[in-house]
């Protein structure tokens, strides 16, 4: 039987303003899960979380000052088990050579990848991570 790796795997956690509050509602449904992990976000998001949950979460820079491109670094090094990210299908975001950059590393380096709460969940509740 294959031992399982001890060490904690790491979650990127990212949100568009539009979807900050649905971030941290799927944060507080999912306490129990997230806890195991070690949490990367970006710098609002990562702030919203460390403030209204009990989460530890490792804040970026903002995703339109590099944060996404942090992040996917991070992707492409090989430390980040899987990102959520709460995409708004709505807006216009100026930095999204950036976000598109991000999902591209994500597909290249086959990290799963959650643009909406239902996929979250469906990745953070399988085994595979």
């Amino acid at each position: 039987m294959a031992r399982r790796n001890k060490a904690r795997k790491t979650i990127a956690l990212i949100a568009h303003d539009g979807k900050k509050a649905e971030m941290v509602a799927f944060a507080l449904s999912h306490l129990n899960v997230l806890e195991r992990y070690n949490l990367v976000a970006t710098n609002t998001t990562g702030k919203m979380l460390n403030e209204n949950t009990r989460l530890k979460v490792r804040q970026m820079l903002s995703g339109p000052l590099g944060g996404d491109a942090q992040i996917a670094a991070l992707v492409v090094e090989g430390g980040v088990a899987a990102v959520v990210f709460f995409v708004d299908p709505l807006g216009k975001h100026p930095h999204d050579p950036d976000i598109q950059g991000l999902l591209r590393i994500c597909n290249v380096h086959n990290v799963p990848l959650a643009t909406n709460p239902a996929s979250a969940t469906f990745i953070i509740s399988t085994e595979a991570l």
